[in-house]
């Protein structure tokens, strides 16, 4: 897995360095993460997974089909996001989507100091 984490990891600074100067005073870290969740999880379906490795199938129109599903989840990607999907689908890193995502996370809760935690209670079911 550290060979994902490393092919990911200038790809998730990519965008969040993108994310952070772009919508300056206030960064757009939400819409990108929106973004990169969305297409990770496109990514990660195994319907799509063998279209990602594909020859028939053009960078294109990998791009179109997460923009797609992006706009049917009332997500609207602006050039920035296609030219950012496009890059991946040319290099053949689209299946490096989810770990993007994960690392575009990471960066984001560290500028924001935040944390994901976990509740647990001790009351019994039912």
């Amino acid at each position: 897995m550290a060979e994902k984490a490393t092919v990911a990891r200038p790809y998730a600074r990519a965008a969040f360095d993108y994310a952070r100067a772009a919508a300056a005073p206030q960064p757009s870290f939400a819409t990108w993460s929106r973004l990169l969740g969305l297409a990770g999880s496109v990514a990660a379906d195994p319907a799509v997974g063998p279209l990602l490795g594909n020859p028939k199938v053009a960078s294109s129109q990998l791009v179109e089909l997460i923009v797609g599903v992006a706009a049917a989840q009332g997500l609207q990607v602006d050039q920035a996001g296609r030219n950012f999907l496009g890059v991946l689908a040319q290099n053949h890193r689209l299946a490096y989507l989810p770990e993007i995502a994960t690392q575009f996370e990471q960066l984001r809760a560290e500028i924001e100091n935040t944390v994901d935690v976990e509740v647990v209670t001790a009351f019994p079911a039912g």
